[in-house]
């Protein structure tokens, strides 16, 4: 059975789908010795070469799939190295059995709630496309004055500077007077998208909690820096909701 070159290196955990698409246009993969081609089907076995160096797939491992589910406090940032020296989410997680971890789902460094890791690069590619629509809730605490106009303006769609953006579902969810709890839904994962929807409006988030990625919501038995793996049923839940076969070994 074989696939397309970046789909196996994306799942055998070697980088993300688009960049390995890049390397290949790049012309910085050789398979068996030759520079690879954009198409190109492999099985795993050939010798992969990435700017002269090994690429190590092993074949039965890649139905070895971890996830992790992980609480990110807010304060620390979605990169595996900052260049300022803050804490990052890779340092808290455990080292995986093999390949690497994938972040599902950036959250900017004041935000808080559920990220999504895994080894599966495709799986990781899929949640993140935006033809998937994969529904992210969050909960947000909005300091000012919120009205019903302003409300159906937010779902009817407002335009950002990188175009047009709208909640899926506003609702309001406790508080009073200019400190009010809201949950809504996005179906993109557009950096700082909830947050700038609302400013659009005049008004401020002062806390921000991603509380739900597509079937996963996050308990409050997982407490903030911490991390757990999913079960076997939230698995194949994650799997099925981007359309993608259950991997035998999850």
């Amino acid at each position: 059975m074989t696939e397309r070159l970046q789909k196996l290196l994306a799942r055998a955990g070697v980088g993300s789908r688009r960049k390995a698409e890049a390397w290949i246009k790049e012309g910085r993969i050789q398979v068996n010795g030759k520079i690879a081609e954009p198409g190109l089907q492999v099985s795993g076995k050939e010798r992969i070469l990435l700017d002269g160096k090994p690429v190590r797939i092993d074949t039965e491992k890649l139905s070895c799939v971890e996830v992790l589910m992980y609480h990110k406090p807010a304060g620390e940032v979605c990169s595996r190295k900052d260049p300022e020296g803050r804490k990052t989410v890779f340092q808290t997680l455990p080292k995986p059995k093999h390949g690497r971890w994938v972040g599902v789902g950036r959250l900017d460094i004041s935000t808080s709630g559920l990220m999504i890791f895994t080894t599966d690069g495709e799986l990781a590619h899929r949640l993140m496309h935006p033809s998937q629509e994969i529904q992210r809730e969050y909960a947000v605490r909005i300091l000012g004055d919120v009205n019903l106009d302003m409300l159906k303006r937010l779902t009817a769609g407002v335009l950002l500077d990188d175009g047009p953006a709208r909640f899926e579902v506003v609702e309001e969810s406790g508080g009073s007077g200019a400190n009010r709890w809201f949950h809504v839904i996005v179906k993109e994962g557009r950096n700082r998208e909830v947050r700038r929807l609302w400013e659009s409006q005049g008004v401020v988030v002062s806390r921000l909690s991603r509380i739900r990625f597509g079937p996963l919501v996050l308990g409050r038995d997982l407490r903030r820096g911490a991390a757990r793996p999913l079960t076997h049923r939230e698995k194949q839940q994650l799997y099925q909701a981007v359309g993608l076969t259950v991997p035998k070994n999850v």
